[in-house]
């Protein structure tokens, strides 16, 4: 069970590395110019609506990540042997991965679930991690 939470882990980061994707075609369609990298947020302003929201993803896909890197981490080092807490491991990262999508293309509904979804996989994988913790 090791090596799928450490690919959970690695395909989480692969997630937000991707989500800048987004953001950079949105910048450049914003003319993003090298003066830009001074105040790189000050150019927000210029991006188009759906680049707007490609910035808010992105953000957001580090903010997931900070709460799904330590959850898997305690699954990795606490030995969990749990099918729940393998299948959210899998299942989190492509959550998020559909989230990028759906939040550029401006899907609220489906936003939210993929959102909540992911959420649920980390609390399920800090419960399972705890668990195995508190056992050994």
């Amino acid at each position: 069970m090791a090596p799928a939470f450490a690919w959970s882990l690695c395909l989480a980061g692969a997630v937000v590395i991707l989500s800048i994707v987004p953001l950079g075609a949105a910048r450049s369609q914003a003319n993003f110019q090298i003066a830009d990298l001074a105040a790189p947020r000050a150019m927000f302003d210029r991006l188009p609506a759906w680049g707007k929201r490609a910035s808010w993803c992105h953000q957001n896909c580090w903010e997931a990540f900070t709460l799904h890197a330590p959850a898997t981490l305690l699954c990795l080092v606490a030995g969990v042997n749990s099918p729940l807490a393998l299948a959210a491991a899998w299942i989190h990262p492509a959550l998020r991965l559909v989230y990028v999508g759906v939040y550029v293309g401006n899907i609220p509904p489906v936003r939210g679930l993929c959102w909540a979804g992911g959420m649920l996989c980390s609390g399920i994988l800090y419960l399972e991690g705890l668990k195995a913790v508190l056992a050994s």
